[in-house]
């Protein structure tokens, strides 16, 4: 009965909520979020700076997130190459004073808060020639308007940033009279045209002040109340704002402090001054502000204009037009034609007449669909990630935001299951659900930042290990059992893993390496091929014939092991081979192949895992000695049990192991030779039941159809900054953002693959000659694209 209402139930979602009404209701989501985004731009301003500077929210407890951008934490190294030949001026009372000291130590941590408080405070790095200096000036009085008027003359070097503000002292000696704000605000007024001009020429920044906790103040200091703090900030924004007639002031008003004081102001010594944290929070702004239009961190957006389009994005930009163009024309031809030949009505017999039979779509309508189709994503995926049209948000981790999705998932999951069409190991519908969960894990990892905690990441290799296991896996059986080592097989697997990436790397401008998984397992497919395309080419049906060629095979996979091995202990023999020309332009990243040699080097075994699994299980089905039969244990009870008991066991102990990992380094070390212990234990407990066996997840096995699609995906549409942070489209609600933005990821995501099975059929045909003739014009492509790309480089140098 159960099973009936939900057959019946599923009939139901289906008929009225198919993937053609989602994809539809996730562009129109996409038009609608993207015209309120660019109407808010307009109207709000489009300059990430202010919110960096005037808005924001702390995650947990000292995270703070800027609203609409991300920032970025500036190291040392980084710091003192954006500052060189810099001259940075604090001017102000105690707690701007503050702000210097956390400043300064962003560039020397060594900087220590000693002195007299109460005069001015030089800080220098000859070596990075970096200059900051800290003026001691309480009040907005005469003595600070001398101060910046010097710098207003011609002949005097002027600071490169000026960062100014002070009230609490004159609200404290005038015992916060209202005569002292009158005066204040006469003071401000004759500062604001020097500040003005100074603008002009540097970064002037006015820092408004923060509230205190008046049950902390002492004393001498009661007077310091948070109305007083307010009218003296008013007064400050009035005039600053208004000091130029016609246009917006060059003064930047630094207003977020007050926002992160209010959060933490409970934790102040005094009452008056902020905590540490806080003051750290305040001057990583003030770096972000300055130094991300200099140095363009990836992971900080705040600032950053949008980069400039670049030759080969050009061109993307006009083949993709032209593609949608080009399909506009003849959509509106054929429909021409598909009406001058709809059916016609008899008038005697009152029955229709149909005039031709349908045709089926040309090779050519599904080239031009597909294309358009392509580049409407390509133009969504640019807006996201590229364009700064929608929002971005650094990441944060909690236990909950990555546990509590993983258990919705896994709900739906046993909820949607089915049965199986056949009861082999490792069979298509148990491979793809696999290849589903663990995506789906991996995607709520990723956007969680979960890879801060160790014992989730160890986890988490273990599943990339999973994937590149049955590549080795799925590809030695194939050609184990097949024997077609032809070039249409070749070519059609390595359009389907790479057609994607080819084409972000285009429009994103991106190398290859960037996207790091497929290069892995387009060379782990081509070297699994040549191992076993190579003379003497060994499968199923010749080594039955005759027992010596598994060992043949045997010595093959022998061999390959032992290339494994050279190579991963040989860094520079590894480099040298991925640093010749043009496998360079491929896999270096940054300059270099390390990251290709890492990665590569993380599960450097456990294709030959996967192949050797394949070799062994093959056999013994071969043998009919694994019964396989619907509902039945994999081997005899006695067996499958034992197998069972040490399958959990060791899965466990793999489990505790990663959990008590203290250090990454160490960890990575040893998982290329340990994970492939979790990954069979995983496939005895999934298979020996025969129950088991017998059952899958629909949902998830939905998921892994489309895993690689997700997997390149989840870069731009999903996540944000290449990775870095969380793609905003609907700001101030964190979970209907991730509802909205995970659906039209999905749909994207299931798109992309249609559209690359449709081009695979039309670009890669069976037939050689012709098969021969479009790899020579992929070959003329690449060339072409080579060209381009060492133009780019040479013009950005």
């Amino acid at each position: 009965m159960a099973a009936l209402a939900y057959n019946l139930g599923k009939r139901e979602i289906n008929h009225y909520f198919s993937v053609r009404s989602a994809k539809v209701l996730a562009l129109v989501a996409v038009l609608l979020l993207a015209a309120g985004h660019l109407a808010s731009r307009r109207y709000r301003g489009n300059d990430s700076c202010e919110y960096l500077l005037s808005s924001g929210r702390f995650l947990g407890e000292k995270v703070w997130q800027p609203h609409s951008c991300m920032m970025h934490k500036y190291k040392i190294s980084e710091a003192k190459n954006c500052l060189v030949d810099k001259h940075i001026a604090f001017i102000g009372d105690s707690r701007i004073r503050q702000l210097f000291y956390s400043f300064v130590k962003i560039i020397n941590p060594q900087f220590k808060e000693e002195g007299n408080k109460h005069e001015n405070i030089p800080f220098e790095d000859k070596i990075a020639s970096v200059k900051v200096d800290f003026l001691w000036h309480p009040e907005v009085n005469g003595s600070m308007k001398q101060c910046i008027k010097v710098w207003t003359e011609d002949s005097v070097a002027k600071p490169h940033v000026i960062v100014a503000g002070a009230a609490t002292w004159s609200i404290k000696i005038h015992n916060g009279s209202n005569e002292a704000l009158s005066q204040y605000k006469m003071n401000i007024t004759s500062i604001a045209p020097l500040l003005e001009k100074l603008a002009k020429t540097s970064d002037v920044y006015w820092v408004l002040q923060d509230p205190v906790y008046e049950d902390l103040l002492s004393e001498n200091r009661k007077m310091i109340t948070n109305e007083k703090i307010d009218a003296y900030n008013e007064a400050a924004v009035s005039i600053l704002n208004s000091s130029t007639r016609n246009s917006k002031s060059n003064v930047k008003m630094f207003s977020v402090s007050k926002l992160i004081a209010q959060e933490t102001i409970m934790e102040s010594l005094d009452g008056l001054h902020l905590p540490e944290s806080s003051r750290e929070t305040s001057a990583m702004i003030l770096m972000n502000v300055y130094c991300n239009k200099i140095l363009k961190p990836v992971d900080g957006s705040c600032c950053q204009p949008r980069p400039p389009l670049t030759l080969i994005q050009k061109l993307a930009a006009c083949f993709f037009t032209l593609s949608i163009i080009g399909y506009l024309i003849f959509y509106i031809i054929h429909h021409n034609a598909h009406r001058k030949n709809k059916p016609c009505t008899d008038l005697e017999s009152g029955e229709e007449k149909k005039n031709i039979i349908n045709t089926p779509v040309s090779p050519l309508e599904i080239l031009l669909q597909s294309f358009c189709k392509l580049g409407l994503i390509m133009a969504y995926f640019y807006m996201c990630d590229r364009a700064n049209l929608f929002m971005k948000e650094n990441k944060f981790y909690t236990h909950s935001t990555f546990f509590i999705p993983i258990i919705y998932i896994l709900v739906l999951g046993v909820f949607y299951n089915e049965n199986t069409k056949e009861t082999k190991v490792l069979n298509r519908e148990q491979t793809d659900e696999w290849k589903g969960w663990m995506q789906l894990v991996i995607l709520i990892y990723h956007i969680s930042g979960a890879s801060t905690f160790l014992p989730v990441y160890m986890h988490i290799r273990v599943l990339v290990a999973a994937y590149l296991f049955q590549t080795g896996y799925g590809h030695f059986s194939y050609f184990w059992i097949k024997g077609d080592f032809g070039i249409h097989r070749v070519c059609q697997v390595l359009f389907r893993l790479n057609f994607l990436v080819v084409v972000l790397c285009i429009v994103m401008d991106q190398p290859y390496q960037f996207y790091y998984f497929v290069p892995l397992v387009t060379v782990w497919f081509m070297v699994i091929y040549v191992t076993l395309a190579l003379w003497p080419q060994i499968i199923q049906k010749k080594a039955n014939g005759n027992c010596l060629w598994h060992f043949g095979l045997l010595v093959k996979l022998a061999f390959l092991l032992l290339c494994i091995c050279f190579l991963a202990y040989s860094q520079g023999a590894f480099e040298k081979i991925f640093s010749l020309w043009p496998l360079s332009k491929c896999f270096e990243l940054k300059g270099n192949v390390y990251e290709w040699w890492f990665r590569w080097r993380l599960d450097r075994y456990v294709v030959f895992h996967g192949m050797l699994f394949a070799f062994i299980y093959l056999g013994l089905q071969k043998r009919q000695i694994l019964s396989e039969g619907k509902g039945e244990p994999l081997f005899s009870n006695k067996i499958s049990n034992f197998l069972l008991f040490i399958s959990v066991v060791s899965f466990l102990t793999y489990s505790i192991w990663a959990s008590s990992c203290k250090n990454k380094a160490e960890c990575n070390e040893l998982h290329p030779s340990v994970s492939v212990v979790q990954i069979l234990a995983f496939i005895l407990i999934r298979n020996i039941p025969g129950c088991a066996r017998s059952v899958y997840s629909s949902f998830f096995a939905w998921f892994g159809k489309i895993s690689l699609e997700l997997f390149i995906c989840q870069y731009h549409i999903w996540l944000a900054a290449d990775t870095r942070g969380i793609l905003v489209l609907i700001p101030g609600n964190p979970m209907l953002n991730i509802i909205v933005s995970t659906f039209i990821f999905v749909c994207v995501a299931h798109e992309i693959s249609q559209i690359t099975n449709d081009l695979a059929q039309i670009i890669i045909p069976k037939d050689n000659s012709s098969l021969l003739k479009r790899l020579a014009c992929v070959a003329a492509f690449f060339c072409g694209l080579l060209i381009l790309s060492s133009i780019q480089d040479k013009s950005r140098h």
